[in-house]
């Protein structure tokens, strides 16, 4: 396996992926005001809830060496 590089990019959301979600979700594109809100958003949900996804990972890690 290959050697990731320690900047290498994991997760990216574009404003491309959001106003393809606000069409499939909304039926609509988002505005530069709806933009804002949802990467302070994103931005949130992802920060208060990344100890959970990394428990997450790790577990799951854990567990396919076990097995």
């Amino acid at each position: 396996m290959d050697i990731t590089q320690s900047n290498e990019i994991l997760l990216s959301i574009t404003v491309e992926d959001l106003q393809s979600e606000a069409i499939e979700k909304i039926g609509r594109k988002l505005n530069d005001d709806e933009i804002r809100i949802a990467k302070k958003g994103l931005e949130n949900g992802l920060l208060t809830n990344i100890d959970v996804v990394y428990s997450t990972i790790f577990n799951e890690m854990i567990d396919y060496e076990r097995n």
